[in-house]
């Protein structure tokens, strides 16, 4: 059973629950929330793209003296072919290959040491959403509220959408 179909099942049934248990009385009140939205658009979230955005310049600050590098060994060698020896051609483009590798590693590791900073940053305003969203699920008689741009999720009306809500409660919400 793929993903999709396991939220779109796991979807029907909370609402045939809401409907089974006495919601259908109250009516059924669905709201949608775009988590994505929300996070860049609060405070918080703001900053924390801020600070992503300057570590990954000083990420392409460390990288650039390398390509630099690379760069002008390339054109070195394009310039100088004809004239060298087959050893030393062959020596240089060794060196080449290394630095090319060493670049490689080097993005490698500046991504994975993005991706944790990144992970790091807005691990606890995705929590400090979701707490936010179930308290406004909770306080405003919400049967059910699905996240935007999920699978299962392929309409939704402008007037089901607590985004704004929710980004204003979590500004509102500090520390």
């Amino acid at each position: 059973m793929t993903r999709s179909t396991r939220i779109l099942l796991a979807c029907g049934l909370a609402v045939f629950l809401a409907v089974a248990t006495g919601a259908d009385q109250a009516g059924i009140k669905i709201g949608v929330v775009d988590i994505d939205q929300a996070l860049n658009s609060t405070d918080e979230g703001k900053a924390a793209r801020e600070e992503l955005a300057r570590k990954k310049r000083e990420a392409e600050q460390q990288l650039e003296p390398l390509i630099e590098r690379f760069n002008g060994m390339r054109e070195e060698i394009d310039g100088k072919k004809y004239v060298l020896s087959d050893e030393a051609l062959f020596a240089k483009q060794a060196d080449l290959l290394e630095l090319k590798n060493k670049i490689d590693n080097k993005m490698k590791e500046l991504e994975g040491q993005f991706q944790i900073d990144k992970g790091r940053l807005e691990a606890p305003l995705r929590a400090k959403l979701l707490e936010i969203i179930q308290g406004v699920g909770k306080e405003q008689g919400f049967t059910l509220i699905l996240r935007r741009n999920t699978p299962g999720v392929m309409y939704t009306r402008e007037a089901l959408d607590i985004t704004d809500v929710v980004i204003e409660r979590f500004n509102k919400k500090r520390g």
